[in-house]
């Protein structure tokens, strides 16, 4: 069976490396807010090209803090509206509901399932205090129209950067592109931890006290509890580890790009639609994403024939059962793509001979 992505595999690439950093953290007896999780902040800033990188427990929470740290600055309040694309993953929504703004859904672009930045102003109102985009699969959903739009309506621009670490738009890193960006370093990402972690980066020095404080239980000093937090803290063992492995990140993105370039000269089955890259540098393929309209089927049978894939996502936020309120409305393009998008096995550790056997089956499938 070739798997989606085999996560023990990428860590063997590294293993003598990261068994050093664990056993460092171990024997120093330090394992929360000491010198690896300050390390890794300096080096994921200073790799991002921001001021300010704050290390949390996870992807869903840096999103969360940045949206609480705006209200607390009193630039948002409960009620306001936060554009963001239709067919993300639901992290992205859970962020804006859970802070009680209201999530704008906006559709993507079929040819980059990106947000549609032609549909943008139309979504704007009164209340619009923001606009949150997703760097999607790996792919850069930054656009000068969304910046310009930003500074018209005076907007604050928040990355979810959450799939897309090392992704440049015009030479300048993903993540630093907005007012403020939430990062994940889930095992499967291309920049993964051994656990759950998170940070957030940004230029903006108050808002950075602001996310550390809430991060922790809303205190910047020991028992003085200025905001109404959460422990949300990146632990040491997490953040020696992510300092081992961005220093590979780039290398391992430039795997993952011959890969997808491969994929896509050698995948001919017309019944299959390849994802469309105009800048490859402002795309790591954290997925690998075609379409088929006999997707299920396919997928059954790329299975028979032992390659393992996965869908990303099979039901759209305003399908899901959390936001019944949503499940009546209609968004066709979103709809389409969850319902014919799959991913294919992608990663830094695939060899050759699988990718081979990868594309041969694909060119055989039949509807």
């Amino acid at each position: 069976m070739i798997k989606f992505l085999d996560i023990k595999q990428i860590t063997d690439k590294y293993s003598h490396e990261i068994h050093d950093a664990v056993s460092r953290v171990i024997d120093s007896g330090w394992y929360l807010q000491g010198k690896e999780n300050e390390q890794f902040e300096t080096n994921y800033a200073n790799y991002i090209g921001t001021s300010y990188c704050i290390g949390v427990a996870n992807g869903l929470d840096a999103l969360n803090w940045v949206l609480r740290a705006y209200i607390e600055m009193g630039v948002m309040s409960e009620g306001d509206e936060i554009i963001v694309p239709a067919n993300t993953y639901i992290a992205s929504i859970l962020a804006i509901t859970d802070n009680n703004l209201k999530p704008v859904l906006v559709e993507p672009s079929l040819d980059t399932y990106q947000i549609d930045d032609t549909r943008i102003e139309e979504a704007i109102t009164k209340r619009t205090k923001g606009i949150m985009i997703v760097h999607l699969y790996g792919q850069c959903a930054y656009t000068d129209k969304i910046g310009d739009i930003c500074k018209k309506y005076n907007l604050k621009l928040i990355e979810d950067n959450a799939q897309a670490h090392g992704c440049l738009f015009k030479g300048q890193k993903t993540g630093s592109l907005g007012s403020a960006s939430g990062h994940s370093f889930y095992p499967g990402k291309n920049l993964g931890a051994l656990g759950d972690g998170g940070a957030v980066t940004t230029n903006d020095k108050e808002l950075a006290f602001i996310v550390r404080s809430l991060a922790n239980y809303g205190s910047s000093r020991k028992y003085v509890f200025q905001y109404r937090g959460r422990n949300s803290r990146l632990d040491e063992i997490q953040a020696a580890v992510l300092n081992v492995k961005l220093k590979y990140l780039d290398a391992d993105n430039k795997i993952r790009k011959e890969i997808a370039a491969y994929y896509m000269q050698r995948i001919t089955n017309p019944k299959i639609i390849l994802p469309q890259v105009e800048d490859w540098d402002s795309h790591v393929f954290h997925l690998f994403t075609i379409r088929c309209s006999g997707r299920d089927k396919l997928q059954r049978y790329l299975m028979e024939q032992g390659v393992q894939t996965l869908i990303h996502y099979p039901i759209p936020p305003h399908k899901q059962e959390c936001y019944k309120e949503w499940n009546s409305l209609s968004y066709p393009i979103t709809e389409l793509i969850h319902r014919e998008i799959l991913s294919l096995p992608m990663g830094p550790c695939i060899n050759n001979m699988d990718i081979d056997k990868i594309v041969d089956v694909i060119n055989q499938f039949e509807l």
